[in-house]
């Protein structure tokens, strides 16, 4: 008797041993997908555990902490439901800093939106020095990086570029990547991770050209009466049937235009300068680092609320 306790123990550690480290891609969840099978690194960010742990990762796949759960094995494991993100100003100032070896992160929002059922922005900032990320691939999730600070190396599929402020990379999902501090500064940028609720359409995105990276100064700035602007691309993508971005600079207090809405959901980062926005009625500020999230179909306009220039990016999507 004693020898049959001791072989089911044994037994019983071997089948939990399997399932906490199994190296086979596991899917709990259309939110929940691993993005490198070996090293149990989800898409999201964490590692979701049947043995009753939970571990927290950094996109760099180092532990953060372990936070102990009412988890069990066999147990059914879902992502928590995410809100609606709301319109409105994200402040730059307002996101906590979290902070790792030569690198720091800010968590600017996340949640659904009308046209996406995943939606994250976060900001990351590289220090001189700092090794870079290994290389990852997003299964079923598109990203759209923007340089604010610095000089990225940004490898995609074995391709590398140099990007500085004003860089922007529209990443297909399913390529393998990598960023990299090259300079000797802090290197910071924007990630905007999405997935649509529609189906991905990969051969729709590679048909419109694929990843595509842009340094700001290769393009054409076309000025105007109120001042000028950046026109980036206007396209499909694997996630979007229609994903538009431009820079807009306003050189005197005043509107860019008057109030609207459209079908897409829209997003303004402000690059410099103070600026004021209305958004479904309500009243916002932004600075440099800002963001203004409108949902599709809300009234909104934007300002230059100075006599000095401003400048900001404006994204929109369906």
């Amino acid at each position: 008797m004693k020898q049959f306790r001791i072989q089911f123990v044994l037994i019983y550690l071997s089948l939990s041993t399997s399932i906490c480290f199994a190296q086979n891609p596991l899917n709990f969840g259309s939110n929940i997908r691993t993005a490198d099978p070996s090293a149990h690194v989800w898409e999201d960010g964490k590692m979701y555990h049947t043995c009753a742990e939970y571990l927290h990762f950094n996109e760099y796949g180092t532990i953060q902490e372990v936070e102990r759960t009412d988890i069990g094995v066999g147990d059914n494991l879902t992502m928590p439901q995410l809100e609606p993100v709301k319109s409105g100003v994200y402040k730059w100032a307002d996101h906590p800093v979290k902070a790792g070896e030569l690198r720091e992160s800010r968590e600017i929002l996340e949640g659904v939106s009308p046209h996406f059922e995943y939606l994250k922005i976060h900001a990351t900032t590289q220090f001189p020095g700092a090794k870079p990320g290994k290389a990852h691939a997003n299964e079923d999730k598109e990203e759209c990086i923007i340089v604010k600070e610095g000089k990225m190396k940004v490898t995609i599929d074995g391709q590398s570029e140099i990007l500085e402020a004003g860089g922007v990379i529209l990443l297909m999902p399913q390529q393998m990547h990598s960023i990299e501090n090259i300079g000797n500064s802090n290197l910071t940028y924007y990630v905007l991770q999405y997935q649509s609720k529609k189906k991905m359409d990969i051969e729709r995105g590679q048909a419109a050209g694929g990843s595509l990276l842009l340094n700001k100064d290769s393009l054409t700035f076309k000025r105007s009466a109120r001042g000028g602007g950046i026109a980036y691309f206007d396209r499909p993508t694997a996630m979007c049937e229609r994903f538009e971005m431009h820079i807009t600079q306003l050189n005197a207090r005043g509107p860019s235009h008057q109030p609207h809405v459209h079908d897409e959901t829209e997003i303004i980062l402000v690059l410099s300068g103070e600026t004021e926005m209305t958004i479904d009625g309500k009243e916002y500020k932004g600075a440099a680092g800002d963001f203004y999230f409108m949902e599709s179909q809300l009234l909104h306009g934007v300002r230059n609320a100075t006599d000095e220039p401003c400048s900001y990016f404006a994204f929109k999507w369906k």
